[in-house]
Parts: structure tokens; C-alpha cells; sequence
């Protein structure tokens, strides 16, 4: 659990340095995010979501 607190964490801290160093390219990226189609954005979610868990599956074995 300690592990999964940190993991946010971190996530937190790096989209928050994100917007506070690039606000103006971070405005840009989410206006283009309206012309992504809803199949699209899915299908990039699914294969990062599954990157993500191969990733975990790996370090934790």
C-alpha cells in the first residue's frame, strides 16, 4: 500500500511540474486533445494501461 501512496505521489509531482513550467504548451495539448475521437483516446488508455501493468508484473515478481 506504502508503495501505491508513493506511485501517486509521484504521479502528482510530475504533472504538477508540468503545468507550473509549460502552462501555455500544456493549454495547447489539452485543446488538441478535443480532436482526438473518443475510440482513439480508449485505445491509447488500454495500451498504456497495459504497459503499465506489464511494467508492475515484472517488478514485482
Amino acid at each position: 500500500m506504502k508503495e501505491l501512496i508513493i506511485a501517486f505521489g509521484l504521479f502528482l509531482f510530475i504533472e504538477g511540474i508540468l503545468y507550473a513550467i509549460f502552462p501555455a504548451k500544456m493549454k495547447n495539448m489539452l485543446k488538441k486533445l478535443e480532436s482526438i475521437s473518443d475510440s482513439q483516446l480508449r485505445t491509447g488508455g488500454l495500451i498504456f494501461m497495459i504497459i503499465g501493468f506489464i511494467i508492475i508484473y515484472f517488478k514485482m515478481n
